[in-house]
C-alpha cells in the first residue's frame, strides 16, 4: 500500500498570502494610547487606536505599519477589539506598492465600519532582538545595562489627531532617555504626550539606556518530536540548545565571588522555569553528559512546573544544550471516528517565560500504516518533506511530518491539527508479529535438536554408539536370564513344599 501524503496546509491565522494594497486616505486615528513594555528581553508594544471612517462608503480593513528597522524584528501581530467579548481580528501581512522598505499588516475589522462613525482596536506587536547591551561587555561584579531606539510618535500610514506613549522599562535604574516635550518620568515608566495632529509616517529616534538583568535567553534551535502511538501513549522529546544573548562576560570567571556575593552576576541565568501539560508523566532531563539531577518538578493542579537548572550559570555568550522528555496519555489530544483519526496539540511549548526561539523543527511521528495526512497550523509554517521513520517491530515505517517556523515566541503557543486515515485491523500488527516470530524460533529449535546436519562420518561418536547398543542387549538379555531363574526357583520351592511333583 504507497503511503498517500497530501502537502496541503491551511493557514488560518494570521494569513501567508502577500497582496500588493493601497492605503485608504479616508481613514484618521482620532486616538492613538500606546504602551511599550521593555522590562523584559522582549519589545511589547500594545496600541490602543480610535479608527474614524471620514469617507463615505464603508471600511472593512485599515493597515498597521512598523518602522523599516523592525521589519525583520516582528515576531507576533494581533488584534482584537476593545469591548466586553475580545473578538481577535484576522491579521495579514501585506505589501503596499509606495512604501515596499516598511511593514505592512492588514487588519480585517469584525463589522463594517460606516462613514463618520468611529472604532476602537487594540493592536498587540511583540519584537525580538529589539533591545541591544551597552555596554556590549560587563565584568562579572557588574550589572547590565541595554538600549532600546524606537519612535517617539505612532508610526502610522493614517493621520493621528491626538497620541500619549508609555514606556515601561520595569526599573528605577535609567541612565538616560529622549526628552521631546512633554515628558514625564515616574519610579518605572516614562511618559510623552499627548502630542498634538502628525502627519503619516512620523518619526523622531526615542533612545531609552537602562538597567536591565532579566533574563537574556535565546533558544537557538528547538527540536520537538512528537511519537504517537494508538496504544494510549504520545511521547514527547525536546531538544533545546540555549545561548544567552546579554552582554558577553568580560574577564574569568569566579564561582567562589558568585556564591559568595549577591550582587555577583545578576544578569546570568542560574535556572528557568518550564511549563508542561498536566498530564506529563516520566519527565527526564538530560544532557550529553547524563541525566542532571539538579531539577525540581512541582505537580499543580492544571500544570506541572519544572525548575531547571543548568550545570553551571549562564552568562553573556555561554551556551548550554539539554534534552528534555515526558509522556501523556492520548485520549486528551488524539480523537476518532472510525478510521479517521484527528491529533489535536501545540505545534510549540513554553520554554521559559518571555521565551524567544530562532528555530523550531516540529516532528510529528504517526502509526504505521497512517496515510491521507492533512496538517493544519494556526500561523504560517514551512513545510519540510515527509519521510519514513523505522523503529521496533516496523515493516514499512512510520510516516514523520516535519514543520519549520523562526522567531517564535509565547504567543505563537497554540494547537496545531493533524488529521489522518489509521485502519484500525492494524493495530494486530504488532501482536501478531511477536507470535510468529516465537512460533517460527520454537519451531527453529525444534528441527535443530531432532536432525543431524552433519556431513561427515565421525568414526569415533559411530563405535560409541555401537558400543553403546551392545551393552543394551547384554543388560536386556542378562534381565531375561534373572527372570527365567527366578522363576524356576519359584518353581521348585513349590515343589518342596507340596511334594507334588505333577503340579
Amino acid at each position: 500500500m504507497k503511503l498517500a501524503i497530501q502537502f496541503s496546509c491551511l493557514i488560518l491565522f494570521p494569513c501567508f498570502v502577500l497582496s500588493l494594497e493601497s492605503i485608504n486616505s479616508d481613514i484618521v486615528i482620532k486616538n492613538a494610547d500606546r504602551q511599550i513594555d521593555i522590562s523584559s528581553q522582549l519589545v511589547k508594544i500594545l496600541n490602543k487606536l480610535t479608527i474614524e471612517n471620514t469617507g463615505k462608503s464603508v471600511v472593512k480593513t485599515f493597515a498597521y505599519a512598523v518602522e523599516p528597522q523592525f521589519k525583520k524584528l516582528v515576531s507576533f501581530v494581533g488584534a482584537q477589539v476593545t469591548d466586553g467579548s475580545k473578538t481577535p481580528l484576522k491579521v495579514t501581512e501585506t505589501q503596499v506598492t509606495d512604501h515596499p522598505t516598511k511593514g505592512f499588516w492588514r487588519v480585517h475589522l469584525r463589522d463594517n465600519l460606516p462613514p463618520g462613525k468611529p472604532v476602537v482596536v487594540e493592536v498587540e506587536v511583540v519584537l525580538t532582538n529589539a533591545l541591544l547591551p551597552f555596554p556590549a561587555t560587563i565584568t562579572q561584579k557588574e550589572k547590565q545595562l541595554v538600549m532600546f531606539k524606537g519612535n517617539h510618535y505612532v508610526y502610522s500610514p493614517y493621520s493621528v489627531h491626538r497620541q500619549t506613549t508609555t514606556v515601561n522599562v520595569g526599573t528605577k535604574n535609567i541612565e538616560s532617555f529622549s526628552k521631546l516635550n512633554p515628558v514625564s518620568q515616574s519610579d518605572m515608566s516614562i511618559t510623552y504626550g499627548p502630542y498634538p495632529q502628525e502627519k503619516p509616517f512620523a518619526e523622531v529616534e526615542l533612545v531609552v539606556h537602562y538597567e536591565n538583568n532579566s533574563p537574556f535567553l535565546t533558544v537557538t534551535r528547538l527540536e520537538r518530536s512528537l511519537e504517537v502511538s494508538h496504544w494510549g501513549n504520545i511521547a514527547v522529546e525536546e531538544v533545546v540548545d540555549v545561548v544567552h544573548t546579554g552582554a558577553v562576560l568580560k574577564g574569568p570567571f569566579s564561582r567562589y565571588e558568585y556564591q559568595r556575593e549577591a550582587q555577583s552576576g545578576v544578569s546570568s541565568v542560574k535556572s528557568f522555569k518550564t511549563v508542561l501539560p498536566a498530564a506529563a508523566t516520566d519527565v527526564y532531563y538530560r544532557d550529553e553528559i547524563g541525566n542532571i539531577s539538579t531539577s525540581h518538578m512541582r505537580v499543580l493542579s492544571d500544570s506541572v512546573e519544572l525548575d531547571l537548572r543548568p550545570r553551571f550559570p549562564l552568562f553573556g555568550g555561554w551556551k548550554t544544550h539539554y534534552v528534555l522528555g515526558y509522556n501523556v496519555p492520548s485520549y486528551e489530544y488524539l480523537f476518532y471516528s472510525g478510521d479517521n483519526y484527528k491529533l489535536k496539540m501545540r505545534l510549540v511549548d513554553h520554554v521559559f517565560d518571555d521565551m524567544v526561539v530562532e528555530e523550531l523543527v516540529t516532528k510529528i511521528i504517526l502509526p504505521e500504516g497512517s496515510s491521507h495526512i492533512q496538517l493544519e497550523t494556526p500561523y504560517p509554517v514551512q513545510r519540510l518533506p515527509d519521510y519514513l521513520h523505522y523503529t521496533y517491530l516496523d515493516t514499512k515505517g512510520r510516516p514523520v511530518i516535519t514543520v519549520r517556523k523562526t522567531n517564535i515566541i509565547e504567543n505563537h503557543i497554540q494547537d496545531f491539527e493533524l488529521n489522518y486515515v489509521f485502519p484500525r485491523v492494524l493495530m494486530l500488527q504488532e501482536p501478531l508479529l511477536v507470535v510468529a516470530f516465537f512460533y517460527i524460533l520454537f519451531l527453529f529449535v525444534v528441527i535443530y535438536v531432532r536432525l543431524d546436519f552433519s556431513i561427515s562420518k565421525d568414526e569415533t561418536s559411530e563405535n560409541r554408539m555401537r558400543v553403546s547398543g551392545l551393552c543394551d542387549k547384554v543388560i536386556a538379555l542378562q534381565e531375561k536370564r534373572t527372570a527365567t531363574y527366578n522363576a524356576f526357583n519359584d518353581l521348585l520351592q513349590k515343589l518342596k513344599t507340596n511334594r507334588d511333583v505333577s503340579s
